[in-house]
């Protein structure tokens, strides 16, 4: 007796199973791996036309690397500029400049043989910034016949070299200065300087220069350690308009400025001498 239509199970040609599979085998072709004609395994090439593995970049379905921008790296840092130096010494006379010293008081004669100066106060409050100058340049007078490594009395040379500066004086009341200053009428001085000009007041006020000399005494204090052949009494004093014997000079407002600005506690040195003296 026939079979009923109902119950005979459907079976698909297999051709058409077949069409089936090879459809859904082109859906996921970017993703499958086969044979080439030689028989050798392949991958599967990404969106892109990169072979790689599937979640690769570049990969159907992966986000695209976004470029990200190369930073620059910061330049090293600078290195500290060096202190600065008073300008116009050398490194032999640098040298004789006190670690302690935060003035110096710079004289610079125009040669050897000039009686002619420039005069200009230097400080040092920072030691990492160095020195600056405080107060603007001078003109100033040294001895008649210039300068000298090697004072001796009567040579009217005024000596080269560093000097501490440790105690002042003069004739008249001391401006505003915590220098130890010793007033006295024995600072009057007469006569007239080389050129003939009068020497009165020059001696009003007065800054020892540590020459030959026992520093913290008066400027009137006539004992000489190295002797009384190599003379001393050299001092800063007020200029009477030429050249001195041996000492430095500046005109009367500019010793009361001095001795305003001189603080025993900055240990200040007189650098004094020639420029090319002064430059080695």
């Amino acid at each position: 007796m026939p079979v009923p239509r109902s119950r005979v199970p459907l079976r698909l040609p297999y051709v058409v199973c077949a069409a089936f599979l090879l459809l859904l085998a082109g859906c996921g072709a970017g993703s499958l791996t086969g044979m080439d004609g030689n028989g050798a395994t392949t991958k599967a090439a990404s969106a892109t036309g990169v072979p790689g593995p599937p979640g690769a970049a570049g990969a159907p379905g992966a986000p695209a690397a976004s470029a990200q921008p190369r930073t620059a790296a910061p330049p090293p840092p600078s290195p500290p500029a060096p202190p600065r130096e008073i300008p116009g010494l050398g490194p032999r006379t640098r040298a004789q400049i006190p670690a302690g010293a935060r003035q110096a008081f710079v004289v610079t004669g125009e040669s050897p043989d000039s009686n002619r100066s420039t005069a200009v106060l230097y400080t040092r409050d920072d030691p990492a910034v160095g020195w600056r100058a405080a107060l603007a340049p001078w003109p100033a007078h040294n001895a008649l016949n210039g300068w000298t490594a090697e004072h001796y009395e009567g040579d009217l040379r005024s000596p080269v070299g560093v000097f501490t500066l440790t105690a002042a004086g003069g004739r008249l009341e001391p401006p505003a200065t915590t220098f130890p200053y010793d007033q006295s009428p024995d600072f009057r001085v007469e006569g007239e300087g080389f050129h003939g000009e009068p020497l009165e007041g020059s001696f009003d006020y007065v800054i020892a220069i540590d020459y030959n000399r026992v520093p913290g005494t008066s400027p009137l204090d006539h004992t000489r350690p190295l002797g009384s052949d190599r003379g001393g009494g050299i001092w800063i004093h007020v200029d009477h308009g030429g050249p001195t014997q041996g000492c430095v000079s500046v005109t009367e407002d500019r010793m009361r400025e001095l001795l305003t600005a001189l603080d025993p506690a900055k240990e200040p040195v007189i650098v004094m001498g020639d420029a090319g003296s002064l430059s080695r």
